[in-house]
């Protein structure tokens, strides 16, 4: 009987987590898209909890309230600029469950199986383990990058993908060794040994992958872990739990591959690392001149302006000043001056972070644009603002075949009549590739801290 009701149960947790991902597909249905998401992933969790009913339970109860309150309590006190960090940390627990889990079973497992069953069980235990394991490594070397506690250029080794695939070859070896254990002893010895080459697997194929890259890992470790999700549901025999992970997983990966393809990169070698390795940009091979520019001067060209395309950057969220540029939108629309938005798909470092962020500051839907849809219209365009952007408009990844980012589609924010970019320093991006655009002849650089300069650009145009 508690079998049945579950069973519905998880049918109907799967069927809103669908909804869930469709809601979630587009700004103007994220929100019903995450109340599905919360009201199936309640279901679910009830539904096994009914299940599992008996031994244990007080226990599971217990963890539950505290991993509640610890998730809600981190949740609210991490800032938008962080929700990178956040999402690569809770991928690192997917794929640590998956882990513990694995050993778990393999240690205690809920019957005794042999024969074909027993290599069956066993490949999902010894799958799931070394899917988790690099999840967990490579969402914590993911975590570093985008916390700025590790470089965010790669770190590229001699014959790195020969490496990689020895390190595969001896984990499908060992997987070997595993499945044909005498005892229980040995099946460990072998899955442990596993463990430390998968970590190592993980560790370094993130660390080989370069900073303006680290947005489609984070997608991509998010499609890692619902498949580790999935083979952990196969190894506890849970349905929903092979459907919700089959559900992250291709969805992160197609993902990943939409993006990839909006950067002109091959998923495949955004996952075996090595850009931004070779060729440099530096300043002393650019021609032209910097060419500073005060609040007074960006708020009288873009009062005389007719249309206005603002381009925000990771250096936006960190000084949050989404809602002033929104502020500064309404503003400039008083004044007759049509404002858009430029979102490139890597903009900050996660998918969809811009996005987020506008829509948080209550900027129109209708007015954000994505680099597909915008690109043409810079060349007719009279004022381009850049708030804290850098690599995703650099014209070198266009115009220079030896830069780093070449072939990477850009917002060609270069044609516009004329380009104000806010900024600290003239330092690098995220990429650490030196950028052409600050000395362009029709470039002007608005020097400070983005939160300053558009409070006291807001306060010029109000005046």
């Amino acid at each position: 009987m508690l079998n049945g009701i579950g069973n519905i149960a998880y049918l109907g947790a799967s069927a809103l987590f669908i909804l869930s991902l469709r809601g979630l597909s587009h700004p103007t249905t994220a929100r019903r898209g995450n109340v599905y998401g919360v009201t199936g992933m309640l279901i679910a969790v009830l539904a096994t909890l009914l299940i599992a009913q008996g031994a244990g339970l007080e226990i599971v109860l217990a963890a539950s309230v505290v991993g509640a309150g610890v998730g809600a309590l981190l949740a609210r006190r991490v800032e938008m600029t962080q929700m990178p960090q956040l999402v690569a940390v809770l991928h690192s627990f997917v794929g640590l469950a998956a882990v513990l889990i694995g050993f778990t079973n393999y240690v205690m497992p809920s019957v005794q199986l042999g024969g074909t069953e027993r290599i069956v069980h066993g490949s999902e235990i010894y799958l799931g383990v070394f899917i988790g394991t690099i999840t967990f490594a490579g969402s914590i070397v993911a975590f570093l990058k985008l916390n700025g506690t590790v470089s965010g250029k790669p770190l590229v080794l001699p014959g790195r993908h020969l490496l990689n695939l020895l390190v595969l070859a001896i984990c499908f070896a060992v997987g070997y060794r595993f499945l044909t254990a005498a005892s229980s002893e040995d099946g460990i010895r072998a899955l442990l040994e596993m463990t430390v080459l998968a970590a190592a697997l993980g560790v370094h194929l993130v660390m080989a992958i370069g900073g303006a890259d680290m947005p489609v890992v984070v997608s991509m470790l998010n499609s890692y872990s619902g498949w580790a999700a999935a083979a952990t549901g196969f190894m506890l025999s849970n349905d929903l739990l092979i459907t919700t992970g089959a559900l992250v997983g291709s969805s992160g990966a197609i993902l990943s591959y939409i993006m990839c393809r909006a950067m002109n990169r091959s998923f495949i070698s955004v996952i075996l690392g090595g850009f931004g390795a070779s060729g440099t940009t530096s300043s002393t091979d650019i021609a032209g001149e910097v060419v500073p520019t005060t609040v007074d001067e960006v708020s009288a060209i873009l009062r005389d302006a007719a249309d206005v395309i603002i381009v925000p950057g990771y250096g936006m969220a960190v000084a949050q000043a989404q809602t002033t540029i929104s502020e500064i939108t309404r503003k400039l629309n008083g004044f007759g001056v049509r404002v858009r938005f430029g979102i490139h798909p890597v903009a900050g470092r996660l998918p969809g972070h811009m996005n987020v962020l506008l829509a948080e500051a209550k900027v129109p839907y209708d007015i954000v644009l994505e680099m597909d849809e915008i690109n043409d219209d810079f060349a007719s365009t009279d004022v381009v603002l850049v708030i804290g952007a850098n690599d995703i408009v650099n014209p070198g990844a266009l115009e220079d075949p030896a830069s780093p980012i070449a072939g990477m589609p850009v917002l060609e924010v270069w044609k516009a009549r004329t380009v104000v970019v806010s900024k600290r320093s003239m330092a690098t991006g995220y990429a650490g590739v030196e950028n052409p655009l600050f000395y362009k002849d029709n470039t002007r650089m608005l020097f400070g801290d983005a939160k300053g300069s558009v409070d006291a650009l807001l306060k010029q145009l109000d005046a």
